[in-house]
């Protein structure tokens, strides 16, 4: 099996929350219209000032996606 790498954009300020929430929604478009595997995204509210959205690819898929969307970041992902 491949490892899982999770995508990172961050997200800072008083509309940090909005902005990461807003951002999932695409990523989800984008996995459906990709038809990625696995299909895992969301965010997360650090604080009040700060929250991510995240994306999970495997390895094979994460240069294409990381060239696509920019991440601010990545990290190995662990369920």
């Amino acid at each position: 099996m491949s490892r899982q790498i999770k995508l990172i954009w961050d997200f800072r300020g008083p509309a940090a929350a909005k902005t990461a929430e807003h951002h999932d929604i695409h990523l989800k478009e984008y996995i459906a219209i990709k038809e990625i595997e696995p299909n895992i995204s969301g965010f997360e509210i650090k604080n009040d000032m700060y929250a991510i959205a995240f994306m999970v690819v495997t390895d094979e898929n994460m240069i294409l996606v990381r060239d696509a969307l920019k991440p601010h970041r990545g990290e190995l992902y662990e369920e």
